[in-house]
């Protein structure tokens, strides 16, 4: 479904995991559900955040090298030459 963007399955698949019996999947159903029309319509689109998540991934781990050892000028520096 989320590889092949098929944003139609999804009302099928909500309702084929809220008859099983599996209670975390059951929490994860009722989060789509707050915001479905978001979901679903999110699903057939081809853009990512991968990108996105990288960066902010890369700067996580420059901001835990650096914990301690100096000030934020420096973290700047590192994250801005760092690319």
């Amino acid at each position: 479904m989320l590889t092949e963007r098929l944003g139609k399955l999804l009302n099928s698949w909500m309702s084929a995991v809220s008859a099983d019996d599996l209670p975390h999947l059951h929490r994860f159903v009722r989060g789509l559900d707050t915001d479905h029309a978001a979901v679903r319509n999110g699903l057939p689109l081809p853009y990512s955040s991968g990108a996105v998540e990288g960066h902010v991934n890369r700067i996580k781990m420059l901001k835990r090298q650096m914990y301690g050892r100096a000030g934020f000028d420096l973290l700047r520096k590192r994250i801005l030459l760092s690319r």
